[in-house]
């Protein structure tokens, strides 16, 4: 328990201490916090204050940066000294900062003040296709039901490079984009805004100590390169998707807005909710991993238009559903040499269930447009329209308390 009380359901207790940068009015320069209840910790204060000790972190040099990259390249053995710092400092049994008024006005900044910021600087990211159900919906509906998955699915973590400059923190407006789109009925391609705009449900992790040019990750140490995990609404713009794909895959329809949220939540907070992902076959031996690879984790897609009176969900899903591992994914990106670094984002595709309410787009939610969303209003949406606020939201459930990740929300804006 920490001295600061903190609600069962609040994403933030003391189990969690997720990693972000933030910024206040009286302070523009951005710093390093860790997340509890209504509260950001300043790590840049507390680490002048000396209270990190240990042999990782003794100068307190890491939590002065303006982004998490250097701490996340120090490894595990510094990440798990500063968690247990922290909650030690943070605990209802110790004095150090529970007994210093004086103190925690300086570190305790309650969240209402601070502006997110993103976490790391991304120098790449990828993007995965992990999600057997959802690419099996997408497979029967462009090439029907005998051809949903392709050859390689079951062998190989499919992925794409796409762009790490257009990574943007939860709370940014997204921009509807402009682009190459071409009508079945169409003689010829025209250039428009995109009308077939939708979000994906995912999450991704960033990379922490990375590997040299031409020296592979092992499946069992590709754990140890994975910092901490982020909500991801990797938008998309259907209608140029599906004319650009062939033959190399997303481009416009992808490198527009990419939204994440701002906490990081570590894998030593999430470990309690490992579990065991889906049953695979056709796997090299190169991507064999024993036990369980996965995490339990509950995630939520809540739609709001400028008419609904509160956010309405329209998809309810879960992180374990995903096919792919984390550790599978890093290990098959580096399998050929490929040199990842501290602050690289990997994300998992989109995200969806057996069941058509945990699916993770608008694309199967209403399978291609055909099963409009029914909104509690009377509004139906095919697509998101200009004003709609998409909002992504996951947690872990424990016993008596919560890891949470906050909210990944971004609202579109009409076309320039």
């Amino acid at each position: 328990m920490s001295f600061i009380e903190v609600a069962p359901d609040h994403h933030f207790p003391i189990q969690n201490l997720p990693y972000g940068v933030f910024s206040t009015a009286e302070n523009s320069k951005p710093r390093i916090g860790v997340a509890l209840g209504d509260y950001v910790v300043d790590l840049y204060t507390l680490s002048e204050k000396g209270i990190f000790t240990g042999p990782q972190l003794s100068d307190g040099s890491v939590f002065r940066e303006e982004s998490l990259n250097k701490f996340m390249g120090l490894g595990r053995p510094a990440w798990t000294e500063a968690r247990s710092t922290l909650q030690r400092v943070l605990s209802a049994s110790e004095g150090v900062l529970r007994d210093n008024a004086d103190l925690q006005k300086q570190v305790l900044i309650p969240k209402s003040r601070v502006s997110m910021l993103l976490p790391a600087q991304i120098g790449d990211y990828t993007d995965f296709y992990s999600s057997k159900q959802h690419a099996t919906n997408v497979g029967i509906m462009f090439r029907g039901k005998e051809n949903a998955l392709l050859p390689n699915w079951l062998h190989v973590p499919v992925g794409y490079h796409g762009r790490a400059s257009s990574v943007i923190v939860s709370g940014t407006n997204v921009r509807r984009p402009w682009g190459q789109t071409k009508a079945d009925d169409a003689e010829n391609p025209s250039f428009t805004t995109s009308k077939l705009l939708d979000f994906e449900l995912e999450t991704a992790f960033f990379v922490g100590p990375g590997n040299q040019l031409g020296q592979p990750i092992p499946i069992d140490k590709a754990s140890e390169h994975i910092f901490g995990m982020v909500l991801m609404n990797d938008w998309s713009a259907r209608d140029i998707q599906k004319w650009e794909y062939v033959p190399l895959g997303p481009f416009l329809a992808k490198s527009f807005s990419t939204t994440i949220s701002p906490w990081v939540v570590t894998m030593d907070a999430l470990e309690p909710f490992r579990t065991s992902g889906p049953t695979q076959g056709g796997v090299l031996p190169y991507l064999q991993e024993k036990g369980a690879a996965t995490f339990d984790i509950e995630l939520d897609v809540f739609l709001k238009t400028k008419t609904l009176d509160a956010p309405h969900r329209i998809s309810k899903s879960n992180f374990k559903y995903m096919y792919w591992s984390m550790t599978q994914q890093l290990a098959h990106h580096a399998s050929n040499g490929c040199n990842l670094r501290p602050g690289d984002l990997l994300a998992s595709g989109t995200i969806s269930g057996d069941e058509q309410n945990s699916y993770g787009s608008m694309l199967e939610l209403t399978w291609k447009g055909t099963n409009p969303l029914k909104l509690p209003n009377g509004e139906e949406r095919k697509f998101l329209q200009d004003g709609d606020t998409l909002t992504i939201s996951g947690a872990c459930k424990g016993n008596g308390y919560t890891i949470g990740f906050g909210e990944c929300t971004g609202t579109v804006l009409p076309a320039l």
